[in-house]
């Protein structure tokens, strides 16, 4: 999982939301007039985001995308049961 800021040209936001939203594992969050929108990415593994991040770059009108938060973890780590505390 990572969260991404995608800066774009200001006239293009919604044609840029649009490309995003096409990538499998994008999403766009919200988006400002101004070009800025806020995105987050899954992926199966780090490559992957990285390949992600490379195709938000290549869409028209993307300035620059910026990674501000990344997380990951294996899939049995996230198939582990965690207690809440209240269960014996």
């Amino acid at each position: 999982l990572a969260g991404i800021v995608v800066f774009a040209v200001a006239a293009q936001v919604a044609s840029v939301a649009a490309a995003v939203n096409a990538i499998p594992g994008a999403r766009v969050h919200a988006a400002s007039d101004a070009g800025k929108l806020v995105v987050t990415l899954e992926a199966s593994g780090a490559g992957e985001l990285a390949s992600l991040g490379d195709a938000l770059r290549r869409i028209p009108g993307v300035l620059d995308v910026a990674m501000v938060y990344q997380h990951a973890e294996s899939l049995e780590s996230m198939n582990q049961e965690i207690s809440d505390g209240t269960h014996a």
